[in-house]
This record gives structure tokens, sequence and C-alpha cells, in this order.
């Protein structure tokens, strides 16, 4: 995919070969290319005049020199003043984000372990831009970082309804610049972020090791704090525990304000459990409140999901909801503390995720540099976090067992060695893998 001005310059230099520069000069001195896909070629000039010409003499040609140079049977159209304000104002509608109203600030139970970031998250909301910029909340998974973000738009957007809003999560970030790169988008890739008025990035700790992600993300922070737009982060620690974080990212996530959220006490445990069991109709009892709350103790989310599973058991096994009968329906979603283990596809997953490629190029036969040192670090997480051996990993990767302890030794000389980069890394990925557990 080429970039729209190195397109529309091919056809510029395809019209002059028929028309004469000096034709062309006049017609399109001020032209611009304000869109192109593949369904079209949008031009803006503000002279009427000019359109007019554009549309009358020049449209075949522009569909000629696009089928001719780029096989490309996209349709011209040329905007007025009035007509690209039109279609910006379309964009700009059409580009927001739909959050769930129901991750509102009034359906978020707040306790001693939420409190404080719920507070912040509130001022931001009221404040965007004046106090707390950057927010960066942390916590481990399901304690209700992203309902905090979904609060923060949804709250910007009852007083501002106008407010661009933008939410990425940090893996899709990296993985939407390098599609820019590969398509030469990355103008629309930076304007995307770069002119929000509230940009919400889950999970930020995924942008850390990556050098050009890095890079794109300081210099859009830059811009949109020197602007007073609201930045708000998730991730799962706090920035100094993020080993490959460039230092200058780390003092900047740093400058505003750090709110932690940690799992649920007992008593925010029952509030949740009775909040979500209330709004899908269920009459739980307080005995089976109790049990449920002394058992699933990590995440707001288990909670969410074992209050489902016992609605899916009421209607279809049509049981009443005592506790012999919740508690066979659930059993299956108690984990006792520090029992589980990775699975090999979770650990590949996040070797993928912080290397930037799939895995199907990690399992292949492949061998650039830094596909060769990401499967290492797999094979080697997978060794060191489960109880596979050599020939079940090989087996994971398609490669013999001596392939495997070979990688294995690798990564481990380099670790002995003091490769510091390797360390860090490796660090960054097996907390990414416990925060998934």
């Amino acid at each position: 995919m080429y970039s729209s001005a190195y397109v529309w310059a091919k056809v510029l230099n395809h019209m002059e070969e028929r028309l004469g520069s000096v034709t062309v000069s006049a017609w399109f001195d001020d032209a611009e290319v304000v869109e192109l896909t593949e369904e079209h070629l949008i031009l803006h000039t503000s002279s009427e005049f000019r359109q007019e010409i554009i549309r009358r003499r020049c449209t075949e040609f522009i569909r000629d020199a696009l089928k001719e140079i780029f096989n490309s049977d996209a349709k011209l159209l040329v905007f007025g003043d009035a007509e690209l304000e039109a279609f910006r104002s379309k964009d700009k509608k059409d580009s927001t984000l739909d959050f769930n109203p129901q991750f509102s600030f009034d359906s978020f139970i707040v306790g001693p372990s939420n409190r404080f970031a719920h507070s912040a998250a509130i001022a931001v909301a009221s404040h965007p831009g004046d106090v707390y910029n950057p927010l960066f909340i942390y916590g481990p998974p399901g304690v209700g970082k992203t309902h905090l973000l979904y609060a923060i738009a949804n709250g910007i957007r009852n007083t501002n309804p106008d407010a661009k809003i933008v939410y990425i999560k940090g893996d899709q970030f990296t993985n939407e610049l390098i599609a820019a790169i590969q398509s030469g988008k990355n103008i629309e890739f930076r304007s995307k972020y770069r002119e929000a008025d509230l940009f919400l990035i889950d999970d930020v700790q995924f942008i850390a090791g990556k050098e050009s992600t890095q890079e794109e993300f300081f210099h859009t922070f830059n811009t949109l704090y020197e602007a007073r737009k609201q930045i708000v982060m998730t991730a799962d620690r706090k920035p100094s525990d993020m080993l490959t974080l460039e230092d200058r990212l780390r003092t900047r996530f740093e400058w505003g304000l750090l709110a932690d959220i940690q799992p649920p006490d007992y008593e925010t445990r029952m509030a949740i459990l009775k909040n979500k069991a209330d709004r899908l109709g269920l009459e739980l009892s307080d005995e089976v409140c109790h049990y449920i709350a002394n058992n699933i103790t990590n995440n707001v989310r288990q909670i969410e999901g074992t209050v489902k599973k016992i609605l899916a058991y009421r209607d279809l096994n049509d049981m009443p909801l005592d506790l012999p009968n919740i508690s066979r329906a659930i059993e299956d979603m108690f984990k006792a503390e520090g029992s589980a283990l990775p699975t090999p596809n979770l650990i590949i997953s996040q070797v993928c995720k912080f290397y930037s490629i799939d895995e199907a190029t990690l399992r292949s036969t492949l061998k650039s540099k830094g596909t060769a040192e990401a499967r290492q670090v797999a094979m080697y997480l997978v060794r060191k976090l489960t109880n596979l051996s050599l020939p079940d990993i090989g087996q994971e990767f398609r490669r013999d067992h001596s392939t495997v302890h070979h990688a294995i030794n690798k990564v481990e000389a380099g670790l002995k060695n003091g490769d510091v980069t390797l360390q860090n890394n490796i660090r960054d990925i097996t907390a990414n893998i416990n925060s998934c557990l």
C-alpha cells in the first residue's frame, strides 16, 4: 500500500505527460489529497472554478492514471470547503468509540483497595487536562482498571459530547504503528492519537522494550501533554517496575498521579457480588454470598464470572440456589493461590506480544535475529514455567529436543554473562505472563 502523497505525485506526473505541466499546475496548484482508499480518492480545492474544471475535464485522466499505475478503480471525489468541513465532522463523529454505559462511576463498587484510584478518576473526568495529568492506574488483572477508564470516557462525553476520545491497548498501539509504517500512513496514525482530547491506553506495559513504539509514544505523549489534553494509562505494575521501559517515558508516566488498585477485601467482594447478582436478577442468600466471597478472592472479573455461571446453571437446570447446588456449580472456579501454571500457548502469546511477531512466525523456520531471539526466549520460559519435557516443548515449536536444548542453553548463557537487555526482557515477559493467571 502506497502513501497518498506518493500516489498523488505519480498521478500528477502521469497527467503532465498528457496535458502539459503548465495546465496541470494551473488546475491543481492548491489541490490536496484529503483521503485515499481502495474505494475513492478525495481531493480538496477552495476554488469553485477549479472544482468544476477537475470534475469535468480531469476525472477520466485521474482514474486512468490510477488504473494504469496502481491498478486501482478508486472513484474521484472533489470537495470544496463546505464539503470538506462536513466530511471531517462526519469522520470525527464516526470515529468516536461507544463506551458501555454500564461502566460508570455509579456502578463501580468502592472499597479500601480502590478508593484512591476511583477518586482520582472522578477528578480527571470533572477537570480533564487540569488535574492529575497523566493519571496512571496500576494493579493486577480484573480489579477494575478498565472500568475506570470507561467511566472517565463516559463522564467526559456526558459533559462534552464533541470531545475526541481515543482508546487503545498497548499491544494494539504497536500493531497499528507497524501497519502504518508498512502502508505509508504515518501521518494518519499520528493525527489519530495526537489530536485527541482524551487519550486512554490500557495495558501500557506492552509498549516496554519496543524501541520504535516507545519513540512514537514519547512524541504522542509530549504533544498531548503540552496541549493540556488528558492522558490516562493503566498497567499491571507501576512504571518503576517496567524494566525495559525507557527512562524518559518512565519519568513522564510519573509526572501526574500514580494510583494503585489491589484485589478487593472481603467486604468489597460481598458488595460487588450482591451488586452483580441484583443486576442479573439473582437472589442469593447471605450464606451463599459468604461462601463465594471467601473462596473467590483474586479479582472482580472472577466474581462476575461466578455470578454469570450461577445464572446459567439456574436457567439450564432449574435448580434452587442453595449452598450445596451452588458449591457444585462453581467448584471449578476456585483456584488455590499459586497453584496455576501457565500454558505453553499463554507463554508463546505473551512472547509474541512483547516482540511484536505473530505466533505462526515464531513456530516457523524463519531465522531472522529478532525472530530467533523470541523463539529461544519462548522455549526457555516454557521450560522454566511449566513441567513440559524437552521433547514436549519441541512439539510445541515443531523442533526436535536438541534444538530446544540449544536454545535454552543460549538464553541461560546470556543471563549468566550479564546480558542486561535479555534479563529485563525476560523479567517483563514473565510479569506479563503472571498477570494473566
